[in-house]
């Protein structure tokens, strides 16, 4: 270990981290770990059991050396966490099977991001990883059984470390908050450049009083440093609550907060500092700048690029970007030329890994949140198909669509009545839950899973043409949080709006809309139903929504035959309440029985029942008034519907 020792000690005096890659069988990469951890005095975090757990808590924290076991599962948004965690001379030791079986192993991390039912290999990836790590002279690969010495460190000067006092950057950024005007700013850089440092810095250097926020409250550690007696922290659903008044807002990582949250808190106070990670494995990047931050008129933007944490040309930082795509100055240049549109296949990361690379950098500009996950269900996951509008070399805009639907119809049929909701087909799913077709799985389509176009060419028809030329079996379809812009958007592309959510997503503050373009005669019958149901039941679910749905009220007092089905699935299956409300509404107002918990549900009086046992009412309740309806049918339906729980 003498050599490592020395290593150390240079990287100790450069202000450099490095990435050490142990490659073998599980065995012998556990005893080389533990003799690195033995022979190197340091803290030596190590991550193996639920990664991304342990990660979160790592983050706004500084430690001496990690290990990181991917031998059966590499998460690598947890990977790329844990090295931005690391202060200079540090190691990173990466524990991976031997290179030439790993491509071809399982990948335990695979099931959070595949929607598939068993672990997947992922090869792409591992290549993609593999080659990075070769090209870099400074990633060191000690493999089991082959002869090993560490790669030589290239010259570089000597560091010198943060003294606490702002350096240059810093010390410009503050001057400009301490003057600001009241309004929105935005710190935004690369992990270890010292943004919670700054924030802490003003914090203490404020003469009025200020609350900190973030998603964690053990990720502001440095920024409590920094802050010393002026710190004061609340979380933010707990400041949100509270009628806490302040002249400051400070909102660390502000971009894993999610929207509305974050929006909200912003209106409440005079002056706003947020500081974000941008090449981001907490699940942002870019987009945070061009889809939040653009809201704010007169917002000041400032950057920090220079390292504090460590020196410049950090080779762990490097390898790590690398490896994971961090780059994000695509959307700087402008694509000249009339665009063409053109698939991209699987095979590209092998045969044209810098134009593929471009694509996911495009997606992850264009949208608020996309992690290193979508990276890897990018590369390996199946089904997944993109086209890109090149112009020129470059790329103008870019689809990714996902395959779904293809169920057996009694499967389908069971994913209607509640009894099963297998892994992936969002929306192919969704169709069948929420819709009132219990074949609707059993089709096939693509659902649009990120479209994108550069920033500098938005406008000119690159987003329609990119659809026009989109095919699916028998439709295509999209689910997006609802905005009016965004559905003229879809509806310009000759989408038709087939379901709306019951509640706002906690990461967009929008209901949920799903659109389908049918592209075969089954997929327009399909699209027909969905959206003639979502007329007809639309008064009821805007007023259960609190929001009105964009389409015809078709209002019909009447039951019809879909209603019955529907009622029969929720009387004796799984069916959702909110999938059936409207129904039921028709239902209470087609008899004269009390039904006392469905007309107090529907009046929003609570009964006092747990949710389980008031669930099990408004059914039991709905099932008496169906059979007072029409008892054979009723008999008849049951039996339907509770067949469809037997399924191979």
């Amino acid at each position: 270990m003498a050599p490592f020792e020395q290593l150390v000690s240079l990287l100790q005096r450069k202000g450099h981290r490095r990435l050490v890659v142990l490659s073998g069988d599980e065995q012998w990469s556990l005893t080389q770990a533990a003799a690195l951890r033995d022979a190197l005095p340091g803290d030596w975090v190590w991550l193996q059991d639920n990664p991304s757990q342990a990660a979160g808590g790592l983050l706004g924290r500084e430690f001496l050396h990690a290990i990181y076991d991917a031998q059966n599962g590499f998460d690598v948004s947890a990977f790329a966490a844990l090295s931005g965690t690391l202060r200079a001379g540090s190691l990173l030791v990466l524990r991976v099977p031997p290179l030439s079986v790993w491509a071809q192993q399982p990948d335990g991390d695979s099931l959070r991001w595949s929607d598939s039912p068993e672990p997947i290999a992922t090869p792409h990836f591992v290549h993609h990883f593999c080659r990075t790590i070769a090209a870099d002279a400074e990633a060191i690969v000690w493999q089991q059984f082959l002869p090993f010495s560490l790669p030589a460190s290239p010259d570089a000067p000597d560091w010198q470390p943060a003294s606490g006092k702002p350096q240059r950057e810093q010390a410009t950024i503050l001057d400009a908050l301490l003057s600001m005007k009241p309004g929105v700013a935005a710190v935004t850089a690369p992990r270890g450049r010292g943004k919670s440092a700054l924030a802490g810095m003003l914090l203490s250097s404020i003469a009025g009083d200020a609350i900190v926020t973030a998603p964690a409250k053990a990720a502001t550690d440095v920024l409590a440093r920094f802050a010393g007696e002026h710190f004061h922290f609340m979380a933010p659903d707990a400041l949100l609550a509270s009628t806490q008044q302040a002249g400051w807002l400070i909102v660390d990582e502000a971009a894993a907060i999610p929207g509305p949250l974050l929006q909200a808190l912003v209106e409440r106070f005079p002056r706003v500092l947020l500081t974000t990670t941008v090449q981001g494995y907490e699940g942002t990047g870019r987009g945070f700048l061009l889809k939040f931050c653009a809201r704010f008129s007169g917002l000041r933007r400032y950057t920090l690029s220079t390292p504090v944490r460590w020196a410049a040309g950090c080779p762990l930082e490097r390898v790590v970007a690398n490896a994971l795509l961090f780059d994000d100055a695509l959307i700087d240049n402008k694509p000249e030329g009339d665009a063409r549109v053109t698939s991209l296949e699987p095979q590209a990361w092998e045969r044209d890994p810098t134009r593929v690379a471009s694509v996911y950098e495009l997606l992850c500009a264009a949208h608020y949140r996309t992690s290193p996950l979508d990276l890897r269900r990018m590369m390996d996951a199946p089904g997944q198909r993109f086209s890109v509008a090149l112009a020129g070399r470059e790329i103008a805009g870019a689809l990714w669509l996902v395959e779904e639907g293809g169920l057996d119809v009694a499967l389908s049929q069971a994913v209607w009545a509640g009894y099963r909701r297998p892994r992936g087909n969002l929306v192919a799913q969704s169709l069948a839950a929420h819709g009132g077709s219990p074949r609707a799985a059993a089709l096939k389509g693509r659902r649009i899973s990120r479209i994108a176009v550069h920033p500098h060419r938005q406008r000119e028809g690159i987003g329609q043409a990119l659809i026009r030329d989109a095919r699916g079996e028998d439709y295509l379809s999209v689910s997006f949080g609802y905005t009016e812009e965004l559905w003229r958007f879809w509806q310009r592309c000759g989408f038709v709006l087939v379901r709306m959510g019951s509640h706002r997503e906690a990461s967009s503050g929008c209901y949920t809309a799903m659109a389908l373009l049918a592209q075969s005669e089954a997929g327009q019958r399909l699209c027909e139903q969905a959206h003639r149901r979502l007329c007809r039941d639309a008064r009821v679910l805007s007023a259960w929504n609190g929001e009105k749905i964009p389409v015809p009220d078709c209002w019909e007092a009447n039951l019809n035959d879909d209603d019955w089905l529907e009622l029969a699935g929720f009387a004796f299956a799984h069916r959702a309440f909110s999938t059936s409300v409207a129904a039921l509404t028709r239902l209470l107002l087609n008899t004269d029985m009390p039904l006392p918990a469905l007309r107090g549900k529907m009046a929003g009086k609570a009964d006092g029942a747990g949710r389980k046992a008031q669930l099990a009412k408004l059914r039991h309740e709905a099932a008496q008034a169906l059979e007072s309806l029409d008892p054979a049918r009723t008999r008849q339906l049951k039996d339907t519907v509770l067949q469809w729980q037997f399924f191979q």
